[in-house]
């Protein structure tokens, strides 16, 4: 009897439990109801944002292009990669990494538009130390992509990656400026020599490189170049060369064929170390000390002095003489720079206008 007893009450509690689930369920369906509401009324919130994101794709995709590149020697072996249409001189040219197309003529390169269309360049010009490549393409129609100032880009700021990683063009990743004034990467074969890049997280692959880094106002901010990358795909590290330093370089190449490079006129010292900089008053390694100054030079017009300890350059801390020389040469020639120098154990600043290291082929930088 007590075990019937017990078997009664389970099963009462069980058709009491049955029963509430039946008189809850319309409740449980009206609140979900409303969560859906609420959730649609946060998305509404968002589509600004939203909507700026796919008017920005929208607008700057049909300026990108991919491009394949069958190497001079060995027809077996192609590169892959990404372009932007941009306007230099107030005519277009499509603007790529050097690593991309460096092996091929213009003739084995092909550049697929967004529209579907295949074209060929008919002049290539690329720089070795900064990775930078320029094509003329005799198509009509081109449309080139507005340029932003990657200057004015801050960490923290959203950006879009387009290109074609593995082959999938007009692909589109988003992400962040992660940081800025990135040097001294072990690049390729180790040519890029002069280097100062944007960090971003946004997603980029094999195939990315070349084409553009947007901010969100669809301007093009940097040109995607390298990953740093344990597995060979995108693990949240990617660099973008800033498009000042591009459109610089693109135009010197496109113009004459060469580039400038900028010049200050000192001579560093190599050997500067800890023990050194505490010499001079510095509580830790940083910066690069002045050894000599070219007469005439516009270090010397600036008025820098020998035992000078170049802190900053432009707004960014000098690490060492490599960084520094690498700043100088990426600056435009007659460009008016703040340059912070550490001299009788303190910090003054001074401004000096950046000569053309062809006009003084001397010194270190």
């Amino acid at each position: 009897m007590a075990l019937l007893g017990l078997l009664g009450a389970i099963g009462s509690t069980a058709v009491a439990q049955r029963t509430t689930r039946s008189e809850d369920s319309p409740a449980r369906l009206e609140d979900r109801d409303r969560q859906y509401e609420q959730l649609s009324r946060d998305v509404d919130s968002l589509e600004r944002e939203l909507g700026i994101v796919k008017r920005v794709v929208k607008l700057v995709t049909p300026s990108v292009v991919h491009i394949e590149a069958e190497h001079r020697t060995r027809p077996d072996l192609q590169e892959a990669g990404s372009g932007v249409v941009v306007s230099l001189g107030g005519k277009p040219f499509v603007l790529t990494n050097r690593h991309v197309i460096k092996n091929s003529s213009p003739r084995q390169i092909r550049i697929q538009l967004a529209n579907g269309n295949v074209a060929a360049p008919d002049r290539i010009w690329s720089d070795p130390e900064t990775d930078v490549a320029v094509m003329r393409v005799p198509v009509k129609g081109l449309l080139p992509a507005r340029l932003g100032n990657s200057d004015a880009m801050e960490i923290g700021e959203q950006v879009l990656a387009v290109g074609s990683p593995f082959g999938l063009s007009q692909s589109v990743t988003r992400g962040i400026i992660s940081a800025k004034g990135r040097y001294n990467l072990d690049l390729g074969e180790g040519e890029v020599l002069l280097q100062n890049f944007l960090q971003t997280d946004a997603a980029i692959n094999p195939g990315n490189s070349g084409g553009p880094l947007l901010n969100f106002r669809g301007e093009v901010i940097g040109i995607n170049t390298a990953i740093a990358s344990n597995s060979g795909g995108n693990e949240g590290i990617g660099f973008s060369i800033p498009i000042n330093i591009v459109i610089r370089i693109a135009n010197d190449l496109a113009k004459t064929g060469e580039v400038t490079r900028g010049f200050l006129g000192v001579k560093l010292d190599s050997l500067f170390d800890l023990r050194r900089a505490r010499l001079f008053g510095l509580p830790r390694l940083t910066g690069t000390r002045v050894k000599s100054i070219e007469p005439h030079s516009p270090a010397a017009l600036a008025q820098f002095q020998i035992d000078d300890v170049i802190l900053r350059y432009d707004g960014i801390r000098v690490e060492d003489d490599d960084h520094l020389i690498s700043l100088v040469k990426l600056t435009a020639i007659g460009r008016q720079v703040p340059v912070t120098v550490f001299r009788d154990r303190r910090a003054q600043q001074i401004s000096v206008q950046i000569g053309d290291l062809h006009a003084h082929p001397v010194g270190n930088e």
